[in-house]
């Protein structure tokens, strides 16, 4: 595919309605692109095919077909192209389609040119080089190797690439909010606001002048102007934590804002304008709370365009002792200390935990050991681990045998095929871990739970 032009992006826009398309020309040529009009999908895909664009903006419907067949075509190719779709006002179902047919957006009509100006320049950002490398926020990374992660991640680079609202689920502690801030960090509006709002925690009688803002008098109290959360995240992300405690008078508002990407301040008169992508999530079953009539399907349908599941610590595998020694470094340096080390005891118990309450209750419980620990060690018994029945039945079972635990007869045959490796590739530990099937950071661990002097250069 030929490069990009940095000097004058090009748009297509499909439409086979010449006043729009020559409206939409218009605008985009006042904003120094170069644009190309096509009357339907059969010309545009031969366009997409022949010629480079760095945004293509279609209507829904056509004479000869539908928008969807572009966004599915440039998937099928695998163009480097963000397509927005333009919806008939009110039609949720399209636009939904559209975002999860890969769509970067879509817009209402009749246009807003001011809406359309936002979302082209945020499309033709996508154009910056290698967009998804941009710096992962350093409070808040997902760390690991295992498949449960790697699918995330995987997940996260293609959300990053449109505005789709993203609902995230996952238990209490598992990085929900963390998945959020990435997303936004390879996001084309990483260098704008990401406002993070926990929905349970704020007044019902507070959350309309919190979400939208209020005006000077507007009530008791408000002796000044003052945005709100979407003001604040305007250009950027507003993330929704909990959003399944929003009370329904909330929702029915929260649903317009979404819908006509305005919103009016308390006391207001005048509707201001909003460009917010919405990441939402919580702990609770959303369509349970729809079933019970606690939550609204329509703004459920709104939210929920793609789903992102975060995974359990328990099913991360070895991850857990990666992350645990990120989490206990962070915590060292909140208290100017050089973080102590895990020793194997500890490791073995981290990596046996099943942890319901998720990386949140790793945290406290890293932060408990470390004031137990002497500052330089932290073994097992600083970590004061209340083991579930499944793993006091696995100790149990391990300590079984007159020679000796099963434990140990497990490390010693483990550490003989260890050095058999080793021996074998001349101490090289990366060569050594292909030849056991394991990564270099699960040998390595090994290496030290077992004692094996790691001596020698890979």
């Amino acid at each position: 595919m030929a490069k990009k032009s940095r000097v004058l992006p090009r748009v297509l826009v499909v439409d086979d309605e010449a006043d729009l398309a020559d409206l939409l020309e218009l605008t985009l040529l006042k904003m120094g692109l170069d644009v190309v009009k096509a009357n339907g999908v059969a010309v545009a895909r031969t366009l997409l095919d022949s010629q480079r664009f760095d945004l293509c903006l279609s209507d829904m419907r056509m004479a000869d077909g539908e928008g969807l067949e572009l966004v599915q075509h440039i998937h099928a190719r695998k163009l480097d192209v963000p397509i927005a779709i333009l919806t008939a006002y009110g039609s949720t179902n399209n636009a939904i389609a559209a975002l999860k047919a890969g769509a970067f957006d879509y817009l209402a009509k009749p246009v807003s040119l001011e809406q359309l100006r936002t979302l082209v320049r945020s499309a033709l950002k996508l154009d910056a080089p290698e967009p998804a490398s941009q710096t992962v926020p350093a409070d808040s990374p997902l760390l690991g190797s295992s498949p449960a992660l790697l699918h995330v991640l995987a997940l996260v680079d293609k959300l990053a690439r449109n505005l789709a609202p993203v609902y995230i689920t996952g238990e209490s502690g598992s990085g929900k909010e963390r998945a959020a801030r990435l997303i936004h960090a390879k996001s084309a509006r990483f260098d704008k606001p990401f406002i993070a709002v926990n929905c349970g925690a704020i007044p019902e009688t507070l959350m309309e002048s919190e979400f939208f803002g209020y005006r000077k008098g507007a009530f008791t109290g408000a002796n000044e102007d003052r945005d709100g959360f979407f003001q604040a995240a305007h250009g950027g992300t507003l993330f929704l934590d909990e959003v399944a405690d929003l009370p329904l008078a909330m929702q029915v508002k929260l649903l317009r804002v979404i819908q006509e990407r305005k919103v009016r301040q308390v006391g207001g008169v005048a509707e201001v304008d909003v460009d917010v992508r919405i990441i939402s999530a919580t702990h609770q079953n959303l369509s349970r709370c729809v079933e019970a009539g606690k939550f609204r399907q329509d703004l459920y349908y709104r939210l929920n365009v793609i789903e992102l599941k975060m995974p359990p610590l328990r099913e991360m595998g070895e991850d857990v002792l990666l992350i645990a020694q990120a989490v206990l470094k962070k915590i060292a340096q909140r208290h100017n200390m050089d973080a102590p080390v895990l020793q194997p005891d500890a490791l073995v118990a981290l990596r046996r935990y099943d942890f319901p309450g998720n990386v949140r209750e790793l945290e406290n419980l890293l932060e408990r050991a470390l004031a137990l620990s002497d500052g330089m060690h932290i073994y097992a018994e600083d970590l004061h681990i209340q083991h579930t029945t499944a793993d006091k039945a696995e100790a149990q079972a391990a300590n079984l045998g007159d020679t000796y635990p099963l434990q140990d007869y497990l490390d010693r045959v483990e550490k003989a095929a260890i050095l058999a490796a080793l021996d074998k590739t001349n101490f090289n530990r990366t060569q050594a871990a292909k030849l056991l099937g394991i990564t270099f950071r699960s040998m390595r661990y090994r290496l030290d739970r077992l004692g094996i002097c790691q001596e020698g250069e890979d």
